[in-house]
């Protein structure tokens, strides 16, 4: 080596919603120092929501993102409901249904917009494939039927989110107590029934197809699947009283890298007794933690990979039995190989499937719902499994109804210690002592990135371009190579 060290800036990480950056420290032998992944732009929600009446939480939050909307709506709303005097069991029975109907959707055409548009090229074309191949454009053009079907699958969630909140994005469906309309039969008809577009039983065969090919996928290329990015953790995520996945209104379950409970189906509304967040100067997202396990052992994993290792079930028959399929690869030990997280998510899209078909099939989600008179407290927690993971949003207001606090620790916040893991073991394993970096090998920390599905934008609330820029300087910060790819 020339006895330089080097900097490697990623910027941004691309085929993900929001802007992140990664830097790569290598010393005077090459070797990787340290690598990070940033969240660079100031988050503001917590702030400026201050001041609003607390009715406008579940409208204005949902600004956050225009990729999970619906999360941020929910989670607010479950927070709002307490704020109005409703417990979740107090809602009207319709009123639940329609907010699950409505999450079940979002987590279906999420989960089939990243895997099919953003993680399918890593899969398809490999870990070293050309940037021309990085697209949903080269999988369609090379793997028609996949990428149709997964156009598809997201294409009806959208169309179901829009038939309950009136549009596919910012759409209003919660409001303090209840929903904002009720469901009509001609618009439950139109996903039941195959009448020029794909009905709710053609999307459970094709999410099963979808599990099928991963199945198949893995067989054929465990080995690099397996260890890619792969280290212990922890894993948080809600379940039912008895153990099932629980999507919408849950306890909070998480477990180590052995399966050993660390939090044992706890209340959501105690969450501020056992989670601490710890902060770098380097990066604007917080980190999560357990606070019996301090900041060095206590994070977790969330998202799809996480659920499926807390639960002890899932409540749909052809989901389930592909979550036992799923552990029995593992013996039934907890999953933690982060390239897993893909397997997980589609056994979740068909889980989701299962579920809307059931409430489709459930006729009082077409009775009028009444909203209970309001009797205000001055408080509210909303916790729900957004597609990324566990999303917990918390107000708090003041006599005359306006809010005054507001704290929101989102799924990427969740896993910022596990991407920033995944960041170093790529690096690690790929960059150490390289005479030449190549975009290919960059392409990889992407890949382990994109594994968990990262909504920067949930954290960051940042607008502007996403070029990428590469920098390689050396000791005295001179920039000696340079790689530009523009976004337009």
């Amino acid at each position: 080596m020339n006895g330089k060290r080097r900097k490697i800036t990623i910027d941004p990480v691309t085929r993900v919603e929001g802007h992140g950056r990664v830097t790569i420290q290598l010393d005077e032998e090459g070797r990787v120092d340290r690598a990070r992944f940033h969240i660079v732009e100031f988050r503001g929600f917590e702030r400026f929501i201050q001041g609003h009446p607390y009715w406008e939480a579940p409208l204005l939050v949902q600004r956050l993102c225009g990729i999970c909307p619906v999360s941020h709506h929910l989670a607010a709303a479950k927070a709002i409901d307490q704020v109005y005097g409703v417990d979740p069991e107090d809602l009207h029975p319709t009123a639940t249904r329609l907010r699950r109907l409505l999450h079940y959707a979002q987590i279906f055409q999420s989960h089939a917009l990243h895997f099919f548009d953003l993680a399918s090229p890593d899969l398809l074309f490999g870990l070293d494939a050309p940037v021309e191949k990085r697209s949903v454009a080269a999988v369609a053009g090379e793997h028609e039927d996949l990428a149709r079907k997964g156009i598809r699958m997201r294409q009806f969630g959208q169309e179901l989110i829009k038939a309950l909140a009136g549009k596919k994005i910012h759409g209003i469906t919660a409001i303090p107590g209840g929903v904002h309309k009720t469901f009509e039969p001609e618009e439950r008809d139109y996903f039941l029934h195959e009448d020029g577009s794909p009905s709710i039983d053609t999307m459970i065969g094709w999410a099963a197809e979808a599990v099928a090919f991963i199945k198949d996928y893995h067989e054929a290329n465990f080995q690099w699947l397996d260890g890619f990015a792969s280290y212990p953790s922890g894993h948080l995520g809600l379940v039912t009283e008895d153990g099932a996945l629980e999507y919408y209104d849950g306890l909070l379950r998480a477990i180590d890298s052995h399966g050993q409970r660390t939090l044992d189906d706890v209340h959501s509304d105690n969450y501020l007794k056992y989670f601490g967040e710890g902060v770098e100067k380097w990066s604007y997202m917080k980190f999560p933690f357990l606070r019996q396990l301090g900041r060095k052992h206590g994070w977790n994993r969330v998202g799809p990979l996480a659920r499926l290792n807390v639960c002890d079930r899932l409540s749909t028959p052809l989901a389930d039995a592909e979550l036992r399929e799923f552990r029995a690869y593992t013996n039934n030990r907890t999953n933690n190989h982060t390239m897993h997280s893909h397997w997980a998510r589609l056994i979740e899209v068909l889980h989701c499937a299962e579920l809307i078909r059931d409430l489709l099939h459930d006729d009082s989600i077409l009775d009028v719902v009444e909203r209970p008179r309001v009797n205000r407290r001055p408080e509210g927690i909303g916790i729900i499994e957004a597609p990324r993971g566990t999303l917990i949003h918390h107000y708090r207001v003041d006599e005359k109804g306006s809010i005054t606090k507001c704290n929101l620790i989102v799924s990427t916040t969740h896993n910022n210690e596990a991407m920033n893991r995944a960041v170093q073991w790529v690096a690690q394993n790929t960059l150490d002592r390289q005479q030449e970096i190549t975009a290919e090998m960059l392409n990889r920390v992407e890949v382990a990135i994109r594994a968990y599905d990262p909504c920067l934008s949930c954290a960051t609330h940042a607008m502007g371009r996403m070029p990428l820029l590469l920098e390689v300087m050396d000791a005295s910060g001179r920039v000696v190579d340079e790689f530009v790819k523009d976004s337009r």
